[in-house]
């Protein structure tokens, strides 16, 4: 069992290595995640180890987890959307993912105002791992004021998409993905109100989110068709399970 990090170099020894894992598999390694990341498959996690490795694998059954887990069922977002953009998505995820590990084990371990803040000082003069993925991380002898700026400009820019998943969903039950309709909005919303589901034959339901084939113009339930209201966004036709000739697992 590996030896868990007590001091801020040790985190940031932990971090480093855990962040060269993350970034092997969404740039050098990214055909073999790409593949392990099957959406017929249960919700997957990207986890990057210490040892500057990395693994696809179901999250942990242990509730709470020992350490802080990474955002759940990635996998279900692939073929969705663009795969350059998922890779950010999961970069930005990640990210996140980082942090939570690394303020846990200063959380677990006492650290005080001071040892937080080195902590992340150091953290911050590296790129993240989405300014990596995206390209846009700077060289170092730029990693000064003006890479604190750009980072958090980058980063709160692709999250601007995905940030606000709840209110997404707010927004979405009662309503298709508005990207898929550029006009006609209001006689589809009044469609939508009797429609029932092409997959399971029930009705509509005010909390339930629904989205509309773009080719059968059929109503289904996002739950029917494993569709969530976040993987709606980056949609830009929705073929449903019978006219994409794939069948729905219900």
């Amino acid at each position: 069992m590996e030896a868990i990090p007590r001091t801020v170099e040790e985190v940031f020894s932990d971090f480093k290595g855990r962040r060269s894992g993350l970034i092997k598999a969404l740039t050098t390694d990214v055909e073999k995640f790409y593949q392990q990341c099957d959406p017929d498959k249960e919700n997957l996690c990207l986890y990057g180890l210490p040892n500057e490795t990395w693994e696809v694998n179901l999250p942990v059954e242990e509730v709470p987890p020992e350490l802080p887990e990474p955002a759940l069922g990635i996998n279900f977002a692939r073929d969705g959307m663009q795969e350059k953009d998922w890779l950010s998505l999961v970069a930005v995820h990640s990210d996140s993912w980082l942090l939570a590990v690394a303020f846990y084990f200063g959380a677990r371990f006492g650290f005080g105002k001071n040892e937080r803040k080195r902590l992340f000082q150091m953290i911050n003069e590296l790129p993240t791992i989405f300014e990596v993925v995206s390209g846009n991380a700077k060289q170092p002898k730029d990693q000064s004021a003006t890479h604190n700026n750009s980072g958090k400009s980058k980063s709160s820019g692709k999250m601007q998409s995905r940030q606000p998943e709840s209110q997404t969903k707010a927004v979405k039950v009662s309503a298709p993905p508005k990207e898929d309709y550029e006009s006609g909005e209001d006689e589809e919303e009044d469609d939508e109100q009797g429609a029932t589901c092409g997959a399971c034959g029930e009705s509509y339901g005010t909390d339930e989110f629904w989205i509309c084939c773009d080719i059968c113009e059929k109503w289904f339930h996002g739950k029917c068709v494993k569709i969530t209201p976040a993987k709606a966004e980056h949609i830009k036709q929705y073929k449903c399970p019978s006219c994409s000739g794939k069948r729905a697992r219900v």
